[in-house]
């Protein structure tokens, strides 16, 4: 692994092949998010290279090349040929494919070279602008959190970690209960019963202590426990509170099921919980809309929440939001302040400093971009039907 720093942004890379590779994070999304380069435009691609819907060469290329078609066709391929053209070599000529599902890149001359090589695949997307395109990145992160998975008898439990679809963790305990052989018949079956209840007690504690010292290790940001009905309350007492806060879901899966099965049962756990999650967030901002109408305050103002485009834009601007929230898919096209960089869906002339604004293709990903560079959260909300009615995007704000 290396380092490499450049004009105020730094990130870790992986390196293959000589070429470096960054490690998709939250830390590097905000990086992005933040970069401030020269004049010069930036260039972002995402492109979708899952062999089970392209399993050719030609098969991710020819769209490839069809985005830059559209590029050139609403004239942005002239002002970042240099870019566009380093792009066009490393898919055509050095990127390989291996596992991965999608690619996404970023180029702006000699400030900015950024490569992330992924294991899910990404909707194609060819955009020039004047910052890094983070939100299918941030999209990523938000569906495709670590999950913890204990699974525990009285006996034996297997620790893992999940991250997109793959194990990249994993530990086991065997505590195997007291046979009594060799006690002569001296105990009896209710003494036999008893010390190993005992000793099964332990190994639960022994479990749920272990998933902590693996959180440690492998940080996770979920955690689902598969145990029977009658062991699950002991493990859960005997979590750390820091992890009982973090469990989504229980369910009785065995303990030496499948890496698959666990998979698939930890996923479907992490998305109920993340939409339920969009749901307590979309709730929230729906009271304190109401709070707003109750009130008279129709133009927006308010300390609890906003919503709609330009209310929304407008509460980015002012560094007021602490969570946005995003109907997946919303895109619009809006205008940027060169001067004081409002951003808003009515140009020319900027509402805040008079300055002349630049026409940008989509505006709502500004303001993801801006949101995430004030480090605030940001949830996109799959089919919520009352995010959308409010106009498919708001934010909860700190004041």
């Amino acid at each position: 692994m290396v380092e490499r720093v450049g004009n105020g942004l730094r990130s870790r890379f992986l390196s293959f092949g000589g070429m470096p590779v960054a490690v998709l994070s939250a830390e590097l999304v905000q990086r992005l998010a933040r970069w401030k380069g020269s004049a010069d435009p930036v260039v972002s691609l995402f492109l979708n290279v899952d062999g089970r819907q392209r399993p050719r060469t030609e098969d991710y290329q020819a769209p490839f090349e069809l985005l830059l078609k559209q590029c050139a066709a609403k004239g942005n391929a002239e002002r970042a040929s240099a870019d566009l053209a380093r792009i066009e070599q490393y898919v055509t000529t050095e990127f390989q494919r291996g596992k991965n599902r999608g690619i996404v890149v970023f180029s702006s001359g000699e400030d900015l070279w950024e490569v992330v090589e992924l294991p899910v695949a990404v909707e194609d997307y060819l955009v020039v602008n004047q910052s890094p395109h983070v939100r299918q990145l941030e999209t990523i992160l938000d569906n495709h959190e670590r999950i913890g998975v204990l699974l525990t008898d009285k006996q034996r439990a297997r620790l893992l970690v999940v991250h997109f679809d793959k194990v990249i963790s994993r530990q086991e305990i065997i505590d195997p209960l007291p046979r009594h052989d060799d006690d002569k018949g001296d105990w009896g079956k209710d003494h036999v019963k008893a010390h190993s209840n005992v000793i099964g007690r332990q190994h639960l504690r022994h479990a749920a202590q272990a998933m902590f010292e693996l959180h440690k290790e492998s940080p996770f940001e979920r955690l689902v426990l598969c145990a029977a009905e009658e062991t699950a309350p002991d493990v859960i007492r005997d979590l750390h509170a820091y992890l009982r806060a973090k469990l989504i879901g229980q369910c009785n899966l065995p303990v030496g099921s499948s890496d698959d099965d666990v998979i698939a049962a930890a996923n479907e756990y992490s998305r109920k919980a993340e939409r339920a999650q969009e749901s307590q967030y979309v709730s929230r901002l729906r009271a304190g809309v109401a709070k707003n109408l109750a009130a008279g305050r129709s133009n927006g103002n308010s300390e609890e929440a906003v919503a709609g485009i330009e209310h929304t834009l407008k509460a980015v601007f002012e560094k007021r939001v602490d969570t946005l929230l995003v109907s997946e898919g919303y895109a619009t096209e809006g205008w940027r302040c060169g001067g004081c960089n409002f951003i808003a869906t009515m140009g020319r002339k900027c509402a805040m400093c008079g300055t002349d604004m630049v026409l940008v293709e989509d505006v709502v990903e500004e303001a993801v971009e801006d949101a995430l560079a004030q480090k605030c959260r940001v949830e996109f909300c799959a089919d919520n039907a009352d995010l959308d009615v409010l106009g498919r995007i708001g934010a909860l704000l700190r004041f």
